[in-house]
């Protein structure tokens, strides 16, 4: 798969194509992609993805961060694997949010030639979202491409949307996330040095960080996988800001202790996978009662992770 960062960037032709943000590719999004690809490959054509970055909620109503649940190159990644052939991340600002449908369309089959295009249930692009189906199927009849609608994906009769994912990880909902999402929640991060406090009370830590931007789950302990030297460990991660220890605020922290693992892996990538949400974080009267509770958490997340 090729990954370009701009549309100036390309010259395609003859190519099935989707537009999106796709935030988390989520099976809503991965019921328009598959679509796409099967019809592309029908087609002897190539299937490629424009989406955007920063998001056009970030430009329009000024999302507060962290917001995103897959970074561009998670995102690329992600569609990498179900197969798409090209994804061009292009840079959202109000230039582009101005431009109407046709001209935004017009510009777009310039560069990419397409000859369909397909599209989720409720897309509309262009200014004050005039783009919509009927308008792109008029669009299309000008400049020689079909259009096509995938349908909407629901989950106990509601719609999945990546809001709805957001709400949940909020919520600490991580089970209920991966149900929407088709995998687990995951983060991606490199590790960093900490203050070692783990390590002094036998359940080390990796550090993690992390994007900025990136949405995290709210506070609490979770059973997750773990991924790094290419290698999957069962681990406790602790998110929050450590009340037993902090008595200032701080900013805060996602923790990873793996199972069964002792390795220095400062400075290395890592993938984090959340499974299940453990309990709250809380504040401990003592040192023991902390790690007595830690013990308890490894125990839980044995069982929940023994599969």
């Amino acid at each position: 798969m090729r990954h370009y960062r701009s549309l100036d960037d390309i010259q395609l032709s003859d190519v099935w194509l989707t537009i999106g943000s796709f935030d988390g590719v989520h099976r809503g999004h991965q019921a328009i992609l598959e679509g796409l690809i099967a019809g592309a490959r029908a087609n002897h054509a190539q299937a490629v993805v424009v989406t955007f970055y920063p998001h056009p909620a970030a430009i329009l109503r000024g999302r507060n961060l962290p917001y995103y649940l897959s970074s561009p190159e998670e995102k690329a990644q992600i569609l990498d694997q179900m197969g798409i052939d090209v994804v061009i991340t292009h840079p959202f600002n109000r230039e582009v949010a101005n431009q109407s449908a046709r001209e935004f369309i017009q510009a777009l089959n310039v560069q990419l030639g397409f000859r369909h295009l397909q599209v989720g249930y409720d897309f509309a692009l262009g200014k004050d979202r005039g783009g919509d189906f009927s308008m792109l199927q008029e669009i299309g009849k000008d400049l020689a491409f079909s259009v096509g609608q995938s349908r909407a994906v629901t989950q106990g009769g509601d719609v999945i949307s990546s809001s709805r994912i957001r709400f949940l990880l909020g919520a600490g909902q991580v089970q209920e996330a991966a149900t929407l999402l088709g995998r687990p929640y995951s983060l991606q991060a490199m590790v960093e040095v900490g203050d070692q406090r783990g390590r002094s009370l036998g359940f080390p830590t990796a550090n993690l960080a992390i994007w900025k931007e990136k949405m995290i789950p709210t506070a609490g302990v979770y059973a997750c996988r773990a991924q790094v030297r290419g290698g999957i460990y069962k681990a406790v991660t602790n998110i929050g800001v450590r009340p037993t220890f902090e008595h200032q605020p701080v900013p805060p922290r996602v923790e990873a202790h793996l199972l069964d693992f002792e390795q220095d892996i400062y400075g290395e990538a890592f993938q984090l996978e959340f499974v299940s949400r453990l309990r709250d974080e809380k504040r401990f009267e003592s040192i023991d009662g902390l790690v007595t509770q830690l013990h308890e958490d490894v125990r839980q997340a044995r069982l929940i992770l023994a599969d």
